[in-house]
């Protein structure tokens, strides 16, 4: 599963201590984003990902967000510029 923020070409291994969610859904769907050293808030408020794959293009952000109960993983709740 490919790590979100990797360069391309370097390896998707996981870093020992870190921990990750799964991303839900969208163009960034079966990535996993290091989400090491966040809040249950910060889960809750999740992320808005820059992805040149999205319905903006380059530069354009992907957000996904947390859902109570379920940590582990991110889900897509839509584009923006």
């Amino acid at each position: 599963m490919r790590i979100y923020g990797n360069d391309p070409g370097a390896p998707n291994a996981e870093t020992p201590g870190h921990r990750y969610a799964a991303l839900i859904g969208g163009p960034l769907d079966g990535q996993r984003l290091d989400v090491t050293g966040w809040s249950a808030h910060q889960l809750l408020d999740g992320a808005a990902l820059i992805t040149e794959l999205g319905a903006f293009g380059p530069g354009g952000r992907a957000h996904y967000e947390g859902q109570p109960g379920d940590p582990d993983r991110l889900h897509w709740v839509g584009d923006t510029p």
